[in-house]
């Protein structure tokens, strides 16, 4: 695998020809940088253009002199016809020059332009095969068709002195289908780098599209998180308020007991925001760095007792013999469950009793219940949107899962949950 240096950061292969590009043709160049083809502008030619120009230049001179050579050699040759095809030979070779912006048009001046010299064949090959590295398969095969069909008449009507007609004729149209064939292989290379370039970029963009959904995903995350976490601290508030705003004549003790829990459920609320917050700026949800350790199964006694601290009747079965044993990202899964459970009993069935029963053991998955009976009837309903228990049963569910939540036969709200716990 290549390495790359720190002072240079590495390239994709459509950068490194942007920045090389005098390694390129300058028609892949043009295709590979976007700039380019929005400005409109012909491409330059690159050190590599000209370098294959000259080159195309000068052989097709070397032919064409060679074919010269040759004409003094045709019996019966007219030296204005000599001269004509020396003259079309040398324009021919000039014309080189303009093949890059005009192959098709120098493609069809080539082909009556080869059938009267002799010296314009090396240039006329040359031609050829640029109109087969630029143009679709369909100019070249009618241009080169005709071509090909014009090399008997050529040599019929000019036989060559020293080779036999069959030989000559079967011999230059080899080659011809050979200069075609080499264009063709030469175009498909570069349409294969652009189908890679396109193929690049659409894995790209298809990998910032999934970036964003992940990205969505983990704020409908932390988002779910806030509603777990500040539901709970927020409900605490309001029940001790409502008490001290209905019980403004109560004893100094507990107005004192009210403020200090509104006060310390103030400072649970804030540090669990603190800690959301971190969580959203280190970009990882089970990255605790910074704040507070994630709450774990060990923690559902904690959560109960301040909740028998806010006033509620809680009854907590708690038959998990090792606690510490529970996988964090189930035991966190589990301490939300019964968080959000206890809020909305909080919320909906104030005054009543709730029941929260944990078991399980590895293998057989951990299942965490809690029930609340009836409302008094004297309870005015609170509304709500239901959308905690929606954000519980998707973690359930991503932490492979299940959650379930009915109203009971007696009018009371069970919410159970199970959660998978492999085998240790």
């Amino acid at each position: 695998m290549p390495t790359v240096s720190n002072d240079e950061p590495a390239l994709v292969p459509q950068e490194f020809a942007v920045r090389r590009r005098w390694l390129f043709p300058s028609a892949l160049v043009h295709e590979l940088d976007p700039g380019a083809r929005a400005s409109g502008r012909r491409p330059r030619r690159t050190a590599r253009d000209w370098a294959v120009d000259i080159s195309s230049f000068l052989l097709a001179v070397v032919l064409g002199l060679a074919a010269a050579h040759s004409l003094s050699q045709e019996p019966g040759l007219p030296h204005s016809l000599a001269a004509l095809d020396r003259t079309l030979g040398g324009l021919a070779c000039v014309a080189l020059w303009l093949r890059r912006r005009w192959p098709v048009a120098l493609a069809v001046a080539m082909v009556p332009v080869g059938l009267l010299s002799n010296t314009a064949g090396g240039a006329a090959m040359v031609v050829l095969f640029t109109l087969a590295v630029h143009r679709p398969f369909r100019d070249v095969a009618w241009i080169g068709g005709a071509d090909l069909a014009l090399i008997p008449l050529f040599y019929w009507l000019r036989p060559d002195p020293e080779l036999p007609y069959a030989g000559v004729v079967a011999f230059t149209v080899l080659l011809t289908v050979s200069v075609i064939g080499w264009g063709m292989f030469v175009r498909s290379k570069r349409q294969l780098m652009l189908s890679l370039r396109d193929r690049a970029r659409r894995a790209e963009t298809e990998a910032l599209l999934r970036a964003e959904r992940a990205q969505q995903l983990a704020r409908e995350a932390i988002a779910r998180e806030m509603h777990d976490v500040l539901a709970h601290r927020l409900t605490l508030l309001s029940v001790h308020a409502g008490a001290l705003e209905f019980r403004p004549d109560a004893p100094q003790e507990e107005v004192a007991r009210a403020a200090g829990v509104i006060r310390e459920s103030a400072h649970e609320a804030l540090q669990d925001l603190r800690e959301i917050i971190g969580v959203l700026r280190a970009g990882d949800p089970d990255d605790a760095a910074g704040g507070r350790p994630q709450p774990t199964l060990a923690a559902v006694d904690a959560l109960v007792a301040e909740s028998r601290e806010a006033g509620m009747k809680v009854t907590l079965d708690h038959r998990v013999a090792d606690p510490a044993a529970v996988p964090a990202s189930v035991g966190r899964t589990a301490y939300r469950i019964a968080q959000e459970a206890l809020t909305n009993a909080r919320k909906h069935a104030p005054g009543t009793e709730v029941t929260v029963q944990v078991s399980g053991a590895p293998g057989t998955g951990l299942t965490i219940t809690v029930r609340n009976p009836a409302p008094a009837p004297d309870v005015p309903p609170v509304p709500g949107s239901g959308q905690g228990l929606i954000g519980l049963t998707e973690r359930a569910t991503l932490a492979g899962g299940r959650l379930e939540h009915q109203v009971t036969a007696d009018g009371g709200f069970e919410v159970r949950g199970w959660l998978p716990w492999g085998g240790g």
